[in-house]
């Protein structure tokens, strides 16, 4: 990272600390979405929900599909029936939809890993920062391929999937469980690494310092609305910013 960008990221962490009654951040976590972050697998799923929705008369661009991301696969049915039909769709529709879009995904060939997401990761190893999955996914086939993918990186323990949780992105109940997953940590304690408008809304919601990577078609900006404190444009890039990230995180940490 340049000064400008380190003097960008510098005063991110300030406004957090500002809007967090002074609260500098303690890394102890990292917090990651799954699709879009650890997987290139969105162009998929986007696919996937548009051929599904069709099907059942319901209209769903890709475009949108990626608006809805890190929602749980029975709200965004939800939404989408409910936008045409004025109420909330039935359960055994939901659970059809669902697994039919499940089917679809899994007949495309599986997703490339995300660059850049594996070297992170052992940066993290080293640092004894401990990596938890946060992912409105309920796709069994994704859940455990990702523990053969990054061997040693995640285990059921650190996992939040769709089937941990109540209520998806945008709610925090996610990173709120994600944060205590990782040991009961305090929000400041942690950061979510995520690519979608709602999985930001719902790291923000939870109070932990959100870091946005622009892996699909969207305009940075819708990031940065949903309230990104920093948004960086791939995985790659914050892997290579990572050290300079720390080194910021712990001076301003220091200097309180």
């Amino acid at each position: 990272m340049n000064n400008e960008e380190t003097g960008r990221f510098r005063a991110a962490l300030r406004r957090y600390a500002g809007a967090h009654g002074g609260a500098c951040i303690r890394l102890k976590a990292v917090l990651f979405d799954m699709d879009g972050v650890m997987y290139n697998s969105m162009p998929y799923h986007t696919a996937a929900w548009h051929t599904v929705m069709e099907r059942h008369g319901l209209h769903l661009s890709r475009g949108e599909a990626y608006l809805h991301e890190g929602r749980t696969g029975a709200a965004t049915i939800n939404i989408v029936y409910r936008r045409q039909n004025g109420k909330d769709a039935p359960q055994e529709l939901i659970e059809s939809i669902y697994a039919e879009k499940c089917g679809i995904f899994s007949s495309f060939p599986e997703p490339d890993a995300m660059p850049g997401a594996w070297e992170l990761l052992q940066q993290l190893r080293a640092e004894g920062i401990v990596p938890v999955l946060v992912t409105g996914s309920g796709q069994k086939t994704m859940l455990k391929r990702i523990l053969a993918d990054y061997p040693g990186m995640f285990d059921s323990a650190h996992m939040v999937t769709a089937f941990d949780v109540k209520y998806g992105k945008p709610h925090p109940e996610p990173y709120l469980m994600g944060l205590v997953k990782a040991g009961g940590l305090q929000p400041n304690e942690a950061v979510v690494v995520e690519n979608a408008p709602i999985g930001v809304e719902a790291g923000v919601a939870a109070g932990v310092f959100t870091i946005a990577v622009n892996t699909g078609p969207l305009e940075a900006r819708v990031l940065r609305e949903a309230g990104a404190d920093y948004v960086l444009p791939s995985m790659p890039a914050l892997c290579e910013a990572w050290k300079s990230l720390r080194q910021t995180m712990e001076e301003e940490r220091c200097a309180r």
